[in-house]
């Protein structure tokens, strides 16, 4: 067999993720590789991780990337936090809430959970209820459930973790750079993201956060591996349950000692560093505004179609919306044909929501007026062959409206 090079088709990545990727984005990627000790390797992770505490909005030192994808920093964060035997509490309202469940559970700990139908959130005062009778020693929530669309409000919830010594741990991947996330000002211990989202790049590179009292954990563990030890090394009987997610060692890689780890994935560096650039380039609130034009837009244009949009909207993410499938409608058969068709990728979602409902992202380079024209004009020619009633014009036109009033 003589395979051909590699030629994506064009394609228009309007789903839940992942997105586009910025042109920007990829052309960092094409630089041409350094050593990993190469002065100027070790500066280009230095200045990625000041980069990534401006976009983490924190001044935690420990601040650097997973080489993975956001499941790699979700797993090195609960994996390098937790003992086996500890208790985690799991507020549940998606299907990446059940993931930290398997994931911290994997890792031997005592798993608690509370749970709420998809689509909705808790009330900080169930969450602190729960905390306060399960006593964890982590509070382990996701951020924006992009299974459901909607986001868990945070503030509020780390004067209980204070109060009862609780780490605070949080996923982002499908928040950060779209949505407020404020790592200090939240009190967040342990923040993981991705970058295949709002940030605008590929999947494959975890930015993670942590605070001086996760460190502080974290160390208590640390256990350097036969080969790379000297004399003085820590050795531990029970140590941190993963060798390559192993944050103890990871951090000693990015820091000061540049202790051998792994081989840094360099072109996935140059990747998150020009995602961490751009956004900053753009500001954060400034990006976080535009992620809330150009959702409002598809939420209204997806409403000017006559659609029903799913979920607490008061709680919706701004970087994509849960729409409910017309009766009588294949759903499936529908994003088949928008993306053989018009080249435009919209997603289903999973578990009880499977089938039921569209998740349509507004994220990243894509969170862009052409683009949400573009996917509801496609939108409204593939639901009117499939019998769905549809109102001519009403989805750019109502979106046009939300443009109209921005401006």
């Amino acid at each position: 067999m003589t395979a051909l090079p590699i030629a994506p088709p064009p394609r228009l990545l309007m789903g839940p993720g992942p997105i586009t990727a910025d042109p920007r984005v990829l052309r960092a990627m094409s630089a041409q590789l350094v050593g990993q000790y190469d002065p100027a390797m070790t500066g280009y992770m230095a200045e990625t991780q000041e980069l990534y505490r401006q976009v983490f909005r924190t001044r935690n030192d420990a601040t650097l990337l997973v080489d993975g994808t956001s499941r790699a920093g979700i797993e090195a964060a609960l994996v390098s936090l937790l003992r086996p035997g500890d208790r985690v509490l799991v507020p549940v309202f998606g299907r990446f809430g059940h993931l930290l469940v398997e994931i911290a559970q994997r890792a031997g700990a005592e798993v608690h959970t509370i749970e709420t139908e998809w689509g909705t959130v808790f009330a900080p005062e169930q969450i602190e209820a729960a905390v306060r009778e399960v006593r964890p020693a982590m509070l382990a929530v996701v951020h924006g459930d992009t299974s459901t669309t909607v986001a868990q409000p945070l503030e509020g919830l780390s004067h209980v973790c204070r109060e009862l010594g609780v780490l605070f741990y949080t996923d982002v991947t499908a928040t950060l750079g779209g949505n407020p996330v404020e790592s200090d000002a939240w009190g967040l211990d342990a923040v993981s993201a991705g970058l295949q989202k709002c940030m605008g790049g590929p999947s494959g590179s975890a930015p993670l956060t942590l605070s001086p009292r996760a460190v502080e954990v974290i160390d208590s563990r640390r256990s350097i591996e036969a080969g790379i030890r000297d004399a003085e090394s820590e050795v531990r009987s029970d140590p941190i349950r993963s060798n390559y997610l192993d944050l103890a060692m990871i951090l000693d890689y990015w820091g000061p000692k540049r202790l051998n780890h792994h081989t840094e994935a360099t072109t996935m560096l140059y990747g998150a560093r020009e995602c961490a650039r751009i956004l900053l380039e753009e500001g954060l609130d400034a990006a976080v505004d535009r992620h809330r034009l150009h959702g409002a837009a598809m939420l209204e244009g997806v409403r000017g179609l006559g659609l029903r949009p799913f979920g607490d909207l008061e709680h919706k993410m701004t970087n994509v919306v849960g729409v409910e499938i017309p009766e009588g409608v294949n759903g499936d058969a529908v994003r088949g044909e928008l993306l053989e068709d018009y080249g435009i990728e919209i997603g289903t979602s999973f578990g009880p929501l499977h089938g039921r409902i569209w998740r349509i992202g507004t994220m990243g380079y894509n969170a862009r007026r052409d683009a949400v024209l573009t996917t509801l004009a496609a939108l409204e020619q593939v639901l009117r062959r499939a019998g769905a009633p549809v109102t001519a014009g009403g989805g750019t036109g109502a979106a046009l409206d939300v443009y109209g009033a921005a401006a």
